[in-house]
């Protein structure tokens, strides 16, 4: 006879819902990305892929997504950001433009030219640590995972765009 298993002993099973759970308004997406974030800085992973036509919806200039950014930027780390284009970075997020001034070194910008806007996927890929994806702009839908299925996908997806882009969107601009 099988012995019902306490609620404190491990599975065996991985808990599906911890690996995976649906956004379906702004507060959650905005807290997904600070989480995703935070998790990256935590763990340490070795590169970020950030993709959005604008990063407008990115809570880019929040203090703790800059001290996120900060732990995790250390020598031999890459973040590849891909976009439409940075104006509205420019004009909404000037802490990361500060924060990325400062870590030039680690973050390429570039820029998705031939590609439409509204073609270009909404994510953040930590690989091997999480994956979040909006699906749905305009209602903020999407998801989180830790699922290593969905970080290929994406990770194929982001290096497939990276393929179509070029470079842009420099640290600093020299001037006469």
């Amino acid at each position: 006879m099988n012995e019902p298993t306490a609620p404190n002993e491990p599975k065996d099973e991985p808990d599906e819902a911890a690996a995976h759970r649906i956004l379906s308004s702004r507060g959650e997406c905005q807290e997904a990305f600070r989480l995703a974030f935070a998790e990256a800085a935590r763990v340490g992973c070795r590169e970020l892929w950030m993709c959005d036509a604008d990063y407008a919806n990115w809570p880019l200039s929040e203090r703790a997504v800059i001290d996120s950014l900060s732990q995790w930027a250390y020598s031999h780390r890459k973040l590849t950001m891909l976009a439409a284009g940075y104006e509205e970075i420019v004009r909404r997020h000037a802490r990361w433009i500060d924060w990325r001034r400062q870590w030039a070194h680690v973050v390429e910008c570039r820029s998705l030219d031939q590609i439409e806007a509204s073609q270009i996927p909404t994510l953040l890929l930590a690989p091997g640590v999480v994956t979040l994806r909006i699906f749905d702009k305009v209602h903020h839908r999407g998801s989180i995972s830790h699922d290593p299925a969905d970080a290929i996908r994406c990770g194929e997806l982001v290096e497939g765009l990276c393929q179509l882009s070029s470079e842009a969107f420099p640290a600093t601009t020299l001037g006469l």
